[in-house]
């Protein structure tokens, strides 16, 4: 089954990755320097094909392609223990676990966010989320190509796996405690619910920390993707300043 990835830096960013691409579609006309891309495709054996914008329009549907679209086959999904074997549990990677996000856009930025963040890798659910999309892809501004994302069937039995592996378990829910008191230097797996419902109570039950985020105002909780650029950071704030990391 084909995909449709859009956008400049989408494009550019599955090149860069080595992701395979059957055709890279370009409008007639396009300003801007294009070389960059042009090369990798080249380099990577994928035809460029100039063609009317129309084309890319009904290629891309309702998404800002910008001119490119490139066809491609579907998103690769990792199994968890695969993921698990790609990483060195000694480095205190950060994982994501996604329980219930099922708005594209919320899962394309929490990747976004994730990579700048170095998180190790992202889980979802097989049902009740969202899947790897172009609509996803084009959130992600790319991250999409670079962050390893496991599918399971069931998180709380991942979430057992994953405490076998050496991780410890954070939930984020209103009832925790502050971000603020917990040192995060040691391997975590962050779960993050979904924009109804949040993290389920079977999982925060298994979860070795429930953390929430201090609010001011009147209204108490944050979108799912600012909820988490907020966790990720403060749990890189603390490791560059315990590891004598610079902070620029």
């Amino acid at each position: 089954m084909s995909e449709f990835i859009a956008g400049r830096n989408n494009v550019l960013a599955a090149l860069q990755g080595g992701r395979s691409l059957t055709k890279i579609f370009v409008a007639r006309g396009i300003r801007g320097n294009l070389q960059p891309m042009l090369q990798l495709a080249r380099q990577a054996g994928c035809p460029v094909q100039f063609v009317p914008r129309q084309k890319l329009d009904e290629l891309a549907g309702s998404i800002n392609h910008q001119g490119i679209v490139a066809q491609t086959a579907a998103w690769r999904y990792y199994d968890l223990d695969e993921l698990l074997a790609a990483l060195d549990i000694k480095a205190n990677p950060i994982l994501l676990l996604l329980d219930g996000v099922e708005d594209p856009h919320n899962l394309g930025a929490l990747l976004r966010t994730g990579e700048c963040a170095g998180v190790a890798g992202v889980i979802l659910p097989k049902r009740r989320s969202a899947q790897l999309s172009p609509t996803v892809a084009r959130v992600s501004m790319g991250a999409v190509e670079w962050v390893k994302v496991a599918r399971v069937a069931n998180l709380a039995r991942a979430v057992d796996v994953l405490k076998e592996a050496g991780f410890w378990i954070a939930a984020a829910d209103m009832s925790g405690e502050s971000l603020w008191r917990v040192d995060w230097d040691f391997p975590v797996a962050l779960i993050l619910g979904g924009e109804g419902n949040g993290v389920s109570r079977l999982l925060i039950d298994k979860s070795d920390y429930v953390v929430s985020i201090p609010t001011l105002g009147n209204i108490n909780s944050l979108n799912v993707s600012v909820a988490g650029g907020v966790l990720l950071y403060e749990m890189l704030r603390q490791r560059s300043r315990n590891n004598g990391v610079p902070d620029h």
